[in-house]
């Protein structure tokens, strides 16, 4: 389809006078950093972890199984192939990640709604891939496509989330091999925010690419970014055939992938921060550079989930210094490299939104931000290691990336800044509460919650003492009862109806 074809058929003047009836709200747009990164690793520490990667490449090597295909782009661009194991000549993933682009556009259906990820931008995404749901009202359980719909429509509703993720829940109720079309029917249809593809087989990546065909049409997704997907690699070393035939499928089309190495300290990846550093580089070169081979220019993130262990109980532990150490090292060796970032996240090990992950939460989202994180999957929702996607905890992180984004802007130094004349204007023993320079600028002075309870001790109690979890369930519950499906031309929600009941009737349902 044209590229004059889907702009007919999605931004016609019917479908404009229905955007322009439709409830509006604030969405912010993606964080532009106006403070410095946070820089842990010297220059002599960073040129030895990336030493120490290139040989890992070169003696060690990295597994490729079951995937004929890729051994054989590997042999042709100059590796040494035994078996599955593929070992490269020091200096040819680096070299081959040089394609890659520094940044790029990922396009919404709603143009206003375009992201740029890569260079001092971070865009926020929510929490991927939990099969378990929480609310206070049903307690603890597997998730439905019901769940799945309302945290799509959360997203949407979120000032401060500029992305609706992919798998914000796994939604149980549908058949595996059906359920990746609901999924994106559901980002498609119900936010009109930037979203992300299926992995979990090569034929749903090829479903997610031809679904978006429908929606902004064939010619503009070759020639544009309107996906982003997430890669894991099977860490330590190892790229298994399902995400790789994903990854192929999406660099094929112009679409990004997350090359992600799936980090748990300890039994992943080494102890200690240097080692992991190491492994981690190595992983993610090998396969930007796949990628690559695939398609030079092929959109790619440089990712790093990190956890570490806890030696007692074998469960992963969150917002630890040792992660931290790890995530501002990984930033520092992606922008050597000049790729995009992802990592961090509203990370927690906690069973309930409480003070645990209120305090492991708060850790991961800071050092993302100071890593300089481009991609910030699992922003907000996630709970119990990522077992859980929470409807509380989702509108309490979803509520604190507001600080993310003021503590990007910096601090201004303009004469308004400056604020002489409020000082000259009250003099010594005064307050500022009147004065004209507070009254000019206190509505846009202070970040402000719009969860948080700030009111005096009496009218809190008068009101029920509820705690930040009470909140946040009565939001929940205004954002829902507020939200109204974004404006879509019906030829494109007919034709996107249509493949998603041709693509379920083809094949027999399958829960394994």
């Amino acid at each position: 389809m044209a590229e004059s074809a889907r702009r007919g058929r999605g931004g016609g003047g019917a479908a404009r006078r229905a955007e322009r009836s439709a409830v509006s709200f604030e969405t912010a747009k993606y964080i532009e950093r106006n403070i410095p990164n946070f820089e842990i690793l010297t220059e002599e520490a960073l040129e030895i972890i990336e030493r120490n990667a290139d040989t890992v490449l070169e003696e060690i090597g990295v597994n490729f199984p079951d995937n004929p295909e890729a051994l054989a782009l590997w042999r042709e661009a100059g590796a040494d192939v035994t078996g599955d194991r593929v070992r490269m000549p020091r200096g040819l993933a680096r070299e081959l990640c040089k394609t890659a682009p520094a940044e790029f556009t990922q396009h919404a259906r709603n143009p206003d709604r375009n992201v740029v990820i890569g260079g001092r931008n971070l865009v926020l995404a929510p929490v991927y891939g939990p099969p378990f749901v929480r609310d206070v009202a049903g307690g603890r359980r597997y998730a439905t496509i019901a769940d799945f719909n309302k945290f799509v429509k959360l997203g949407y509703m979120s000032k401060w989330l500029h992305h609706s993720g992919g798998t914000v829940c796994e939604p149980t109720d549908i058949p595996v091999n059906k359920r990746h079309l609901d999924m994106l029917h559901a980002h498609m249809t119900l936010s009109d925010k930037p979203f992300m593809g299926s992995v979990t087989e090569p034929s749903r990546a090829q479903d997610s690419v031809d679904m978006c065909k429908v929606l902004f049409g064939a010619d503009f997704v070759q020639q544009n970014t309107v996906m982003t997907s997430l890669i894991n690699i099977n860490s330590p070393m190892t790229f298994d055939d399902v995400m790789m035939g994903a990854l192929k499928v999406f660099a094929e089309n112009n679409q990004a992938s997350i090359i992600s190495p799936f980090i748990v300290g300890g039994a992943m990846a080494p102890v200690s921060v240097a080692g992991t550093l190491t492994q981690v580089l190595a992983e993610v070169m090998a396969g930007i550079a796949y990628s690559q081979l695939v398609r030079k220019g092929a959109p790619v993130i440089f990712g790093a989930f990190v956890t570490s262990i806890d030696m007692n109980s074998g469960a992963p532990t969150f917002g630890t210094p040792e992660a931290a150490h790890i995530t501002y090292g990984a930033g520092q060796l992606a922008r050597r490299m000049k790729l995009p970032f992802r990592s961090a996240g509203s990370f927690c090990g906690s069973k309930l939104p409480d003070a645990q992950a209120a305090y492991e939460t708060s850790n991961s989202l800071n050092m993302g931000l100071l890593s300089g994180v481009n991609f910030m999957l699992h922003a907000c929702g996630w709970l119990e290691g990522g077992l859980v996607s929470s409807f509380e905890k989702f509108v309490m992180d979803a509520d604190q990336l507001g600080t993310l984004h003021h503590l990007a802007r910096g601090v201004e130094i303009d004469e308004n800044a400056q604020a002489m004349d409020a000082i000259r204007e009250v003099g010594p023993g005064g307050h500022y509460l009147g004065c004209a320079h507070t009254q000019a600028n206190f509505k846009q002075a202070f970040w402000k919650s719009d969860l948080l309870d700030y009111k005096p001790f009496e009218t809190w109690s008068d009101e029920g003492a509820r705690d930040t979890q009470a909140l946040a369930a009565l939001r929940v519950e205004k954002l829902l009862g507020d939200y109204v499906q974004p404006a879509m031309d019906i030829s494109v929600r007919e034709a996107l109806d249509a493949f998603v009941r041709e693509r379920k009737a083809a094949e027999p349902d399958s829960f394994m």
